[in-house]
C-alpha cells in the first residue's frame, strides 16, 4: 500500500476524530464570543437609554468574567492543538521500517550554537527563536529537528531582518568525515555571498562540475573542502531525495556536512499546524502538508543512514 493511501486511512481513523473533538471546542469559543458581543450591546443600550452608570458597571462584571474565561480557553486550545495532532502524526511515522520512537516537545529547540555550526549563514548578531522540537532515531542516527525563526540586523534600515524561517534538523555521522560540504539553494545564492566567502576562507571550493545530477545542479550549488569523498557523502540517492523534496514542496532546502555533523534546513513561510480560531481546522490537506514535510526530511536522513 502506498504511503499516501496508508496515511489517508490513518487520518480517517485516528486524526480526523481528534480534529472533530477540537473543532467542537473551537465552535464553543465562537458561541461564547457571540454571547459576549450581544451582552456588550445590551449594556450599551441600557447605559444610553437609562443613564444608570452604576448599574451598567455592576452588570459588566459578568462580562469581564466571561471574557477572561474565553481568552483562557482560546489560549489552552492554541497550546494543546498542535501537540495533540503532531503526536498522532509521529505515531504513524515511527511505525515505519527503520524508525525508532519519535518524541515531541512543544517548547524545545535545537541550541543556537548548532545553527551557527551548520555554516548556512554567516552570523554576527542575531535573534534566535525555536519551538516544536521533534527527536528520535532513524536506523543508527539520532536526530533532532525544530521550527526556527532567525533574524539579523538589517544593513539598510534600523530593523531586524529575517534570514531564516522554517525547519532545522541536526544529526551525526557515525564516523569522522575529515572535511566539509555545504549545499545552498541556487535561487538564494545572491543573498548568501558572505556565507559563501566565509566557507571559501575555510578552503572550500565550488564543486558543481562534479555533480552529475542535472536537476540537482539547477536547483542547488555545492561547495566542499579538498579531500572529502563527495560522491560517497552526497550520493545520488540523497541528491534525488533533495530534488524530489523541492519539486513536491517548492520550499528551499539547505544541507551541510561539517566533520561528522549533518545539518538540514528547510524554509517554511508560515507557522505549520497553527490552529485557526475563526475557520475550521478539520482539513486533511493541512495535516498532510506537515506529514509530507516531516516524512521527506526524515527520508533524507534515512538515505544517509542506509548509505553510510
Amino acid at each position: 500500500m502506498k504511503r499516501f493511501e496508508a496515511f489517508r486511512i490513518y487520518y480517517n481513523n485516528s486524526i480526523h476524530p481528534e480534529l472533530l473533538r477540537l473543532e467542537n471546542q473551537r465552535k464553543g469559543f465562537i458561541n461564547l464570543m457571540i454571547l459576549s458581543i450581544l451582552y456588550l450591546f445590551l449594556l450599551f443600550a441600557i447605559q444610553i437609554y437609562s443613564g444608570l452608570f452604576l448599574f451598567t458597571m455592576l452588570a459588566s462584571i459578568p462580562l469581564g468574567i466571561l471574557l477572561t474565561f474565553l481568552f483562557y480557553r482560546i489560549r489552552q486550545f492554541r497550546i494543546k492543538f498542535k501537540p495533540n495532532v503532531v503526536k498522532l502524526i509521529l505515531d504513524f511515522i515511527d511505525d515505519g521500517l527503520n524508525f525508532g520512537t519519535l518524541y515531541y516537545d512543544a517548547n524545545g529547540r535545537i541550541p543556537k550554537e548548532k545553527f551557527q555550526a551548520s555554516l548556512f549563514f554567516k552570523l554576527d548578531r542575531f535573534q534566535y527563536k525555536g519551538e516544536d522540537l521533534i527527536y528520535g532515531k532513524i536506523g543508527e542516527l539520532d536526530f533532532k529537528m525544530c521550527e526556527l525563526r532567525v533574524k539579523e540586523p538589517s544593513r539598510v534600515r534600523n530593523a531586524w531582518e529575517e534570514i531564516f524561517q522554517g525547519v532545522f534538523l541536526h544529526t551525526q555521522f557515525p564516523t569522522q568525515l575529515n572535511g566539509e560540504i555545504i549545499v545552498w539553494p541556487r535561487k538564494l545564492k545572491q543573498h548568501l555571498t558572505r556565507s559563501i566567502k566565509r566557507f571559501i576562507s575555510r578552503r572550500g571550493q565550488n564543486v558543481d562540475n562534479y555533480i552529475y545530477n542535472e536537476s540537482f545542479r539547477e536547483l542547488f550549488t555545492t561547495y566542499a573542502t579538498p579531500g572529502i569523498p563527495l560522491e560517497n557523502v552526497l550520493n545520488p540517492e540523497i541528491q534525488e531525495a533533495m530534488v524530489d523534496f523541492h519539486l513536491k514542496t517548492d520550499k528551499e532546502l539547505f544541507i551541510s556536512f561539517v566533520q561528522n555533523e549533518i545539518y538540514i534546513g528547510v524554509t517554511e513561510p508560515k507557522d505549520i499546524l497553527e490552529p485557526y480560531i475563526f475557520s475550521s481546522n478539520v482539513s486533511f490537506d493541512l495535516v498532510n502538508e506537515f506529514f509530507e514535510d516531516i516524512h521527506i526530511l526524515l527520508s533524507i536522513i534515512q538515505e544517509i543512514d542506509n548509505n553510510n
